[in-house]
């Protein structure tokens, strides 16, 4: 593996809408899906900070909002 490619993420979202980060060469986890954004590490976890502002998981949102 190169060492570029080592050092590219990705950013992925979970059925929860939470956020994290995976590198490019390796397969996604079950249960994670790519947001389409790439990047360094500090990269992608910058873009992370000006997305995911609500922390709370997705279905505790839903129930308080209900």
């Amino acid at each position: 593996m190169s060492e570029p490619e080592a050092a590219a993420y990705r950013v992925v979202m979970n059925h929860e809408r939470q956020y994290s980060i995976w590198p490019v060469h390796r397969v996604l986890a079950p249960g994670w899906t790519d947001q389409g954004v790439r990047g360094t590490k500090e990269e992608c976890l910058r873009h992370i900070d000006e997305v995911w502002t609500d922390m709370r998981p997705w279905s505790l949102r839903q129930r308080l909002e209900a």
